[in-house]
Formats: structure tokens, sequence, C-alpha cells
């Protein structure tokens, strides 16, 4: 899908804006968010294995490319969180503000705030939960940068527009972006998560699949309709949604249901600002591989021997005038 994107890149870069827009809107925004639920479910090391996470975290940050945001690593590192603590205020940056609530109530509110979906989605974790930046977040940064810029020297902004501007367009009011409406949303008082097995499925990377995936996250996206047909006593009598057409409309008509209508529980645990730089690591075995640290130790034991010759003469000479 990556290379599919550059291929358009270099198609529509001298179309009129219109097509380019609507390209954008149609073709760009399948891929594109498709892209986004590659990156979720490589957030869960599918793509590698559990083993090898750092290749799983540069395989995101390829699959970024084309979207023009930087979002892999960020995503992971929030993600986890909803996973972990799920609907819990302040821990789940899932789960909408109270001013999201209290506003986008009536059907033309609420179309506006699924058209706005791609901002409350990247602002609010930044807003409700801060966390530092780490290492792998920066060089996702710089490697999209990089790349956006490359698309601009080569393709233009028409290209870089279809990109960018489809990755907005298909979070917000796009078919492809329903899944954020029906998988937590409370339809029903009797569950708060739900599972849509639909044709669009195949090109969400089976998103739709959503009890069975936060009951086994670390299942591949691929494999999560086998989980089902394994295990059908525990799936079968649950509620799903049919159809994610019907899901828009009864969000948006419903006046029961917005963007309040989510589950919230009191957090468990307190918020961490701090996350792990994992590079450190592999930076620290590298340098242990090269004797960076036996070569430090040996100069730092000569400096203090020295160090401390140095200071028994200067104390005998100071004897000696005494």
């Amino acid at each position: 899908m990556v290379f599919v994107q550059m291929f358009f890149c270099w198609l529509i870069q001298d179309e009129p804006f219109l097509l380019v827009f609507l390209m954008a809107y149609i073709s760009g925004g399948i891929i594109n968010h498709a892209l986004t639920l590659a990156i979720h479910d490589i957030s869960h090391n599918t793509a590698f294995g559990q083993d090898r996470p750092l290749a799983n975290r540069f395989f995101g940050m390829f699959a970024n490319l084309p979207i023009g945001v930087p979002i892999s690593i960020s995503f992971k590192k929030y993600h986890i969180e909803h996973h972990r603590y799920l609907a819990e205020e302040g821990l789940d940056t899932d789960v909408p503000t109270e001013l999201e609530g209290i506003f986008f109530k009536t059907p033309l509110r609420k179309l506006l705030w699924l058209f706005l979906q791609p901002l409350f989605y990247g602002f609010r974790p930044l807003i409700i939960y801060k966390k530092a930046p780490t290492d792998l977040e920066i060089i996702n940064f710089i490697l999209q940068i990089g790349f956006d810029i490359f698309i601009l020297q080569f393709f233009g902004w028409k290209a870089l527009f279809y990109l960018v501007g489809g990755t907005i367009l298909a979070m917000g009011l796009h078919p492809s972006a329903f899944h954020f409406i029906s998988e937590h949303y409370s339809f029903s008082d009797k569950q708060e998560t739900y599972s849509y097995y639909g044709w669009f499925n195949y090109v969400t990377f089976n998103v739709g699949y959503h009890m069975e995936h936060h009951d086994f996250p670390y299942i591949p996206g691929r494999d999560l309709p086998k989980l089902r047909a394994m295990a059908p006593e525990f799936y079968d009598t649950l509620e799903t949604h049919d159809s994610w057409w019907n899901v828009l409309h009864g969000f948006v008509m419903n006046p029961a249901i917005g963007p309040y209508a989510r589950i919230k529980r009191k957090p468990r645990v307190d918020q961490q600002f701090w996350s792990d730089n994992v590079l450190t690591e592999y930076v620290d075995a590298l340098l242990h591989y090269i004797g960076y640290f036996a070569i430090r130790d040996a100069l730092s034991s000569t400096l203090s021997a020295n160090f401390y010759n140095e200071k028994q003469k200067k104390g005998r000479i100071t004897k000696k005038i005494f």
C-alpha cells in the first residue's frame, strides 16, 4: 500500500485539484485509513512477533509514510493504555472529554464532531494525558518529515495534499472511519464493546472483530475470524453491528447516543509522564559490543590512579616543607 500511494502521487501530480480531492477521499482515504489500521495491528507486535519489538516499531514507521503525519509510535504508546485501562478516565484517551459530550448532542453537531474526529483523536491525548516524547517518536517524526519533503520536492503540493488530505478525510466523515463509533459506544446497556462482521473488514484488517481483539489483542487481525469460529459459544450470544451505515444513522439521529454514550470508570493508577526510551538498551548493547565500556572503565581507572599518585606525591612534598 505504501508503494501504491507513491504511484498515485506520481499519477495525480498534474491533475485538476477537484480530481485530486476526490481521489484523496475515495482511493487515498481508503488506503490511508487501512494503513492506520495496519499500524494498529503492528502496535501489538503482530508483524514480526513479540520477540522482535523493534522490528515491529520500524515497520510501523514504514507503514506510516503515506499517512503524512507521524502517528505510529505515539499511537502505540497511548493504545496500550486503552487496552490496559479500558474506559478509565484520564488513562483511556479513546474516551471523549466531558466538553465533547456536552456540546455535540444534536444531529448537526454530531456530524460536525465526526467530521472533526481527526483533530479530537489526535489532540485529545495531548490534553488529558500528557506524556514525554520518546526516542522512537523523534525518529518517527524525522522520517515522516523527510518523506513529506521528498513527496513535495518530486511530486508537488497536490501529491502531498492527496496523502495528508486523504488521511484527514478518511478519519472523519468517511465510511472507513465508522468503526470508531461501532467499537465502544453504548448502543445498549448490556455491553461496551461490539463487533462487526461485514465486508468492510476486508479493507480494515478485520478491525470489526473488536470483541475478539480486546479478548486477545496479540492475535493478528487476519486470524480473528478463526478465533471467533473456534469459540462460537463465547461470541454468538453477544450483540453485534450488522452495518456501519446503521451505526452512523443511529449515532447521529438517536438523541440517547452521542460522544457521551461511553462507559467511564475511575482510574486505578496515576498517569505516567515518562515512557521508556527503548533504543537505550540497544545502544548500550552496541557500545558494549565495540568495547566502549571496557575502554571507559580502563581510562577511568588509569586517571583515578594517576590522580591518587599525584595527590600522594603532593602530600609528601608538603610534609618535607613543614
